[in-house]
């Protein structure tokens, strides 16, 4: 009797297993002379996400791990990543296929009706896709920058194959598309250094002596702690105006380079309060009106 129960399992076991590989062994593409069965099409699910987690755990580890040991800023560090990463994942996707038998002649053909699905309506997946490679190996931006382009600014904080993430100074994430920076002008406030020098324009009474003015100018910028000592703050004199003497402060920061009116906002304040110390006069528009005595016997 227990044999008999035994032959049974053993055989609905059999059954299974030979059901379980006629559904694997289902055709459901052929590609040139290569078939894709179920299990084939399984198989190469669950290889490419492997791929995809492998290539992101090397990805990091390069670049906060490996490359972090050495003089690279961490654009420099995040672009040598990515291009790593798409590199590994396209060796990947070839080695994988070819390890499944899928015969990659037939991809001809496919890469064909791309080309003209890319000329009917991928044009602009496309180009993006390219003008994100040429980023990622020219540089013009890298992460951590501060940047304009268009009528966005901010920092970049992430640049992926088809669109670069950018945060403003109010938090909200902009996603700009790759090809604006390489159609379009981008001011890169950080490309070679975050030394930026900030210009700010200041207006006194005729009455004030400009070497005064000049003294307290580069004392109020002494006196911040996000200008730079050097290079030094200095002040120019700038122009004759219909009613002031105009001067330009210049100074270097890097801490407010994502934040110019948050430095522009404290030196005013503190020039104000300087020049009120020292009675130097800002003054305002005003007109002066002369009356002709002609005018009055006309009025008679």
């Amino acid at each position: 009797m227990q044999q008999d129960i035994k032959e049974v399992a053993e055989q609905k076991a059999q059954s299974f297993i030979e059901w379980i590989q006629e559904i694997f062994s289902f055709s459901l593409i052929s590609l040139g002379d290569s078939k894709l069965t179920v299990g084939i099409i399984l198989t190469l699910i669950i290889s490419f996400v492997i791929l995809f987690i492998v290539t992101e755990w090397i990805r990091r580890l390069l670049v906060y791990k490996i490359l972090i040991r050495y003089q690279i800023d961490s654009g420099t560090r995040a672009s040598i990543g990515m291009i790593v990463k798409y590199v590994l994942i396209l060796a990947g996707v070839f080695s994988i296929l070819q390890t499944n038998g899928v015969d990659l002649s037939a991809f001809g053909i496919l890469a064909g009706a791309l080309g003209v699905g890319i000329g009917f309506g991928l044009q602009n997946i496309t180009n993006n896709f390219i003008s994100g490679l040429i980023i990622l190996f020219e540089q013009p931006i890298k992460i951590g920058d501060r940047i304009e382009v268009g009528d966005v600014t901010g920092d970049v904080i992430r640049i992926s194959a088809r669109s670069t993430t950018i945060v403003t100074n109010d938090n909200i994430t902009i996603i700009v598309p790759n090809s604006q920076f390489i159609d379009s002008p981008v001011i890169n406030w950080s490309h070679n250094d975050r030394n930026i020098r900030f210009n700010f324009s200041v207006g006194v009474a005729y009455k004030e002596n400009p070497e005064k003015v000049k003294s307290i100018l580069i004392e109020v910028a002494n006196e911040n702690k996000g200008v730079l000592q050097t290079p030094a703050p200095d002040v120019l004199f700038d122009s004759y105006g219909d009613d002031r003497i105009n001067f330009i402060l210049r100074v270097w920061s890097s801490e407010y380079i994502n934040r110019p009116k948050v430095l522009k906002s404290q030196l005013y304040y503190a020039i104000f309060k300087k020049f009120e110390e020292h009675n130097i006069e800002i003054p305002f528009p005003q007109r002066d009106l002369h009356i002709k005595s002609g005018f009055e016997k006309l009025k008679n």
